[in-house]
């Protein structure tokens, strides 16, 4: 892992910091929702991305905002988000009190990944925790509709042993998340890139 950063640092033409993605292939069948992957990782040296929170509560604004939440809304938020407008947020966390009224919503934020979930910790009364939590690098990933999962681990900038250890951690979570439906090897391929580079597999 460590030469496969080390090429794509050495091979960046970009003159912005580029983000370094990891993509796995997973040998899932992604119709059956048995075999559907997600989960969180909290990195150890984050993404090197800001990241955007959004929270949708009328009982915990007061802890959203002490936790440093960028958009903060009940249910005047909520008909924001049916009827388009959505906030500008990376993240949508919400309090169990209101997911029966954000549930008509999730037509909309279901596609961009918005949807707030219990599986990702993003439905919870313990917003400081999750709010701090995001604030300091946890992304939820998930597999796309052709079985595969994609992760940024950081920057460019970042040093080799950073991300290193940032792709450990990732590739160690997201092998949490086999479960009994997932048959046989659950790892197929594992490949790094850069935004604007080329990808290196390191499995």
């Amino acid at each position: 892992m460590t030469e496969a950063v080390t090429f794509l640092k050495e091979n960046t033409r970009a003159k912005f910091d580029e983000s370094v993605e990891v993509h796995v292939r997973l040998n899932i069948d992604p119709k059956k929702g048995e075999q559907a992957v997600r989960g969180s990782v909290t990195l150890p040296h984050g993404t090197g991305k800001t990241v955007r929170v959004g929270v949708i509560t009328e009982t915990k604004a007061d802890e959203a905002k002490k936790a440093g939440a960028d958009v903060i809304g009940g249910q005047e938020l909520i008909d924001k988000i049916k009827a388009g407008n959505l906030p500008d947020v990376d993240v949508l966390v919400a309090t169990p009190d209101m997911m029966p009224k954000l549930a008509p919503a999730a037509r909309v934020l279901g596609p961009r990944g918005l949807m707030p979930s219990p599986k990702t910790d993003t439905v919870t009364p313990q917003v400081e925790a999750i709010v701090t939590s995001l604030k300091k690098g946890k992304s939820n990933f998930k597999n796309d509709n052709t079985g595969n999962v994609h992760q940024v681990i950081g920057k460019v900038s970042f040093t080799p042993e950073q991300l290193a250890e940032n792709y450990n951690t990732f590739i160690t979570a997201l092998e949490g998340c086999k479960t009994d439906a997932h048959k046989g090897q659950f790892i197929a391929t594992i490949s790094v890139c850069s935004t604007m580079s080329p990808s290196v597999r390191t499995k």
